[in-house]
């Protein structure tokens, strides 16, 4: 049974939900009444040119919410606030990689937000038209979500780590006429040449007519006349003056690509009205913000995580919302702990890959800083395994800061299992209950509910605002990935189980589970027993076949810095697998690696460790990989074995 942590009294007297009974009134009232439940939010949180004439309209699997309504992304993350006390509250607060800071108000934020909308209009860009942004984390980044949402252009901000032939592919599906970019990006100390990569790419994008660069790094780049522009002599004598258009609820704001396991990556689509309804009531709800906050979300703005919890939900919602450069551990293992102490971050919302990392790097590091302002800790991006759980909630924590272990992806806009934190008492290692409106179930392939801690899939039974409306110019195969495999219902594609309290514990991706000699395995169990042994920092595991059981357990290990002999540890971490999970579970394989393949947003790449201990090549997309080198390494040491 896993240890319980229900909220302090403390933080429940002030907390926007207070107790299991205000989360479960909530989730009744949206359950039962989910159409007067939104439409209400909507009225209330969000600022309207025009109401909607319905709220909820279905036409399976396509939904619309608030349909006929007029609004804008922009004007409700930044205009709404003038009126406010907010008017001078800082709005971004941006550290560089090398100590550089800048601090926004939403004043100054209106400002550089008209501003670059009047640049993009000086360029003949209008509503309808679609916007490419591929940059470092700068807040020039931000302005231009907020320009493009401010004029209608539907953005797709494609990750600054990418390669010029990703980016390629993205242009071409999106066929967007405008690029924005910058010169370059700091990044470990180096740089990051991007526009070199957009120059590249642009080979057979026809689409693209402009090309408009903020100069970062002040490096010399070739600028093509005609097409490629610099941002601040575009910038110059340009109007303060620029009104939001009025745009209807379902207008597309952003698409974001996702790499799909095969084949050309999927565009997903979010329109304006439902998405920012989500990502303000889940920023109020999950965060439990407070007006005085420091909010840090330290994903990249290229990620959806990036979007909803760096840029849209938390100017909606009047936040101080925090930006970082660089990388966590540069120069020092301590920049996030250094960072936390110097802006008294309040809100610290990172991934579970961060976290192992920082186990690994030492308890010396977060030691060595004052992180008494933290009071909420968030974790986003893959399972949370309990070992790690702990060590946050204790370390970084200090057992006081509550712990909200978030599940969504970027196909649900926003969150859609996490804890309430003044309400609902917290599990290591499961996302605990499903927020307001989100009617969510664990079924067979038939979509018959499973029994409690029995594994199945992950579904979700109505469509909730920030859904994806579509995938760009592929609506049959939005159809076909998330409602035909199970009839009537969202396929979220992960695994998952229900305990006897209905707490959700994800398991990961469906393809993350393995069959040995009948039994079903989830790759997380097996990486969380790993990680809980004290010599390891990091695990992956994956099923090989095996012309006996089906498949065999195979995992690829980092270790903690100390003298370990490989052999003699490898047969205990057998041992030890087999007594914390079963026998059946105790891996054929252990291999000890210094690094696992891992994409640039830290999440381990499990398909490539398939196809290593199955084939021994890797032959899939590896565009999304942060270090070729890894998987190299681990080809030829499986050809040793």
């Amino acid at each position: 049974m896993a240890n319980m942590y229900p909220p302090s009294p403390e933080f429940v007297k002030r907390a926007r939900v207070q107790g299991m009974e205000g989360y479960l009134a909530l989730y009744r009232k949206a359950a039962e009444q989910p159409e007067e439940f939104w439409g209400e939010l909507a009225e209330k949180e969000l600022e309207w040119f025009e109401k909607w004439s319905h709220v909820f309209e279905w036409n399976p699997p396509f939904a619309k919410w608030f349909a006929g309504g007029r609004l804008n992304a922009s004007y409700n993350c930044v205009d709404r606030h003038l009126a406010t006390h907010r008017k001078n509250k800082v709005a971004i607060l941006w550290e560089g990689e090398s100590g550089e800071q800048r601090q926004i108000s939403y004043q100054e934020l209106h400002r550089l937000v008209c501003r670059f909308a009047n640049v993009l209009k000086g360029r003949g860009l209008k509503a309808g038209d679609r916007a490419i942004i591929y940059m470092g984390m700068v807040p020039e980044l931000a302005v231009a979500l907020l320009a493009c949402a401010r004029l209608g252009i539907t953005h797709s901000v494609v990750f600054g780590g990418f390669s010029a032939e990703a980016l390629r592919a993205r242009i071409q599906d999106l066929e967007a006429q405008v690029v924005i970019t910058a010169d370059g990006a700091w990044r470990r100390g180096k740089e990051v040449r991007l526009k070199d990569a957009v120059d590249e790419s642009l080979a057979g994008c026809p689409s693209v007519r402009d090309v408009i660069v903020y100069r970062r790094v002040g490096a010399g780049v070739p600028m093509q006349e005609g097409r490629d522009h610099w941002w601040h002599e575009l910038d110059e004598g340009v109007s303060e003056v620029c009104p939001a258009e009025e745009l209807d609820s379902e207008h597309p704001l952003f698409v974001l690509y996702t790499s799909g396991t095969t084949g050309k990556p999927k565009g997903i689509v979010h329109t304006t009205g439902g998405y920012l309804l989500h990502t303000h009531m889940t920023m109020q709800w999950v965060f439990d913000l407070r007006d005085e906050d420091t909010f840090w979300c330290t994903a990249d703005i290229g990620w959806v995580t990036g979007h909803s919890y760096i840029v849209y939900g938390p100017l909606s919602a009047g936040a101080t919302t925090m930006m970082y450069e660089g990388a966590p551990d540069f120069p020092q293992p301590d920049r996030f702990w250094r960072l936390i102490e110097k802006y008294w971050v309040n809100i610290f919302y990172t991934s579970p890959t961060a976290i192992r990392a920082f186990i690994r790097q030492g308890d010396q590091w977060p030691n060595g800083h004052d992180m008494s302002s933290l009071r909420l800790l968030g974790s986003v991006g893959e399972p949370f395994n309990p070992a790690a759980w702990e060590w946050y909630y204790k370390m970084i924590g200090k057992e006081r800061c509550p712990i909200v272990d978030t599940w969504w992806q970027t196909e649900t806009g926003g969150i859609m299992i996490a804890p309430m934190p003044g309400a609902v008492p917290l599990k290591p290692g499961s996302g605990t209950l499903p927020i307001p409106g989100i009617l969510a179930d664990v079924v067979d392939l038939q979509g018959k509910p499973v029994e409690a801690n029995k594994e199945g899939f992950l579904i979700v039974r109505r469509p909730w605002p920030g859904i994806a409306r579509t995938l760009w110019k592929d609506s049959g195969r939005y159809r076909q990935a998330y409602w035909e495999r199970i009839e009537g219902v969202y396929l979220a594609g992960g695994a998952a189980r229900r305990d006897e309290d209905g707490y959700f514990w994800i398991l990961g991706r469906v393809d993350d589970v393995m069959n040995v000699s009948g039994h079903r395995l989830s790759t997380m169990e097996i990486e969380s027993a790993l990680v809980k042994h004290p010599a390891v920092a990091e695990a992956a595991v994956v099923g090989k076949p095996h012309e006996i059981t089906g498949q065999a357990v195979a995992c690829f290990v980092t270790l903690k810095k100390g003298n370990w002999n490989h052999d003699e540890l490898g047969e205990d971490l057998r041992k030890w697998v087999a007594h914390e999970i079963g026998s059946f579970a105790k891996p054929e394989q252990i291999r000890f690696t210094d690094s696992l393949p891992k994409t640039r947003s830290g999440k381990i790449m499990r398909r490539l460790l398939r196809e290593i201990v199955t084939s021994n090549s890797v032959t899939g997309d590896v565009t999304t990989l942060e270090d070729l080198s890894v998987v190299t390494r681990l080809s030829a040491q499986q050809d040793e074995d």
